[in-house]
């Protein structure tokens, strides 16, 4: 079976080693903000339930179905082993992809919130720092950049054309769920030998996010994580406050 879907996936084109700030990677930013901007304003400016379903719902096939392509290559080219300690979706990112599909599909408001949290985030750093090693036209770059993208853009649809928010309790909640998710992340590494979550090791590339030695980045990034949470945050705690005194008055 192996052997078949090996042959049914189309071979990577030879590809450069992947460039920060590249050509290609400054396209595949641009096409990325391009989209996230473009779809929430034609939605809006259209006014149609029915569109603006459509296009939850094609960022969330986009996004689910290209993880089945993922763990379907992985599957064609990798050791069972190998494709448990480094494609099970224990990174933010990799849980991102269904909490960011649910939301858009049903949207639920705990995954709207945490992916809110963890889409503008963790994956917008990771567009601007990717760990990619293969520049285009490879696999891994357009596997890298439609996933990570598309969480993205999916967050900023759900939050301008759905208009999801996140609540007054979130705060607490994505510190919980980011907490729990982080244990779980160190059980699964201690339990296969991985790396998610970067929690052993920094990741390949010249991410300016791994400046200190392991442990201390760790809990650097943890601190970072903290901050951006409350910045992400600080728009709507203000548009209450306004809110609150406007009905006050």
């Amino acid at each position: 079976m192996t052997g078949l879907l090996a042959q049914s996936l189309p071979a990577s084109a030879p590809a450069a080693t992947f460039e920060s700030f590249g050509p290609s990677h400054l396209a595949a930013v641009g096409a990325i903000a391009a989209a996230a901007v473009v779809l929430p304003i034609w939605s809006r400016r259209a006014g149609s339930e029915g569109l603006t379903r459509a296009i939850a719902w094609t960022i969330a096939i986009v996004l689910v179905g290209n993880e089945l392509v993922y763990y379907a290559h992985g599957l064609a080219t990798l050791p069972l082993a190998e494709l448990a300690r480094e494609r099970l979706p224990v990174h933010v990112c990799g849980a991102a992809v269904y909490l960011t599909a649910w939301a858009l599909c049903r949207r639920g408001r705990i995954a709207y919130e945490v992916a809110y949290f963890w889409g503008l985030g963790g994956t917008t750093q990771a567009i601007l720092t990717p760990n990619v090693v293969e520049g285009f036209p490879s696999y891994e770059y357009f596997r890298f950049f439609a996933n990570h993208g598309a969480i993205l853009i999916g967050v900023l649809f759900a939050t301008f054309a759905l208009n999801l928010r996140p609540g007054r309790g979130s705060l607490l909640r994505v510190f919980v769920a980011s907490n729990l998710f982080l244990a779980f992340a160190a059980g699964v590494n201690g339990l296969l030998g991985a790396n998610y979550m970067f929690l052993c090791e920094p990741p390949v590339g010249a991410s300016p996010m791994f400046f200190l030695p392991w442990p201390w980045y760790v809990l650097f990034l943890y601190g970072v994580g903290i901050a951006l949470i409350l910045l992400l945050y600080l728009p709507f705690y203000l548009a209450d406050r306004r809110r609150d005194a406007r009905i006050a008055a």
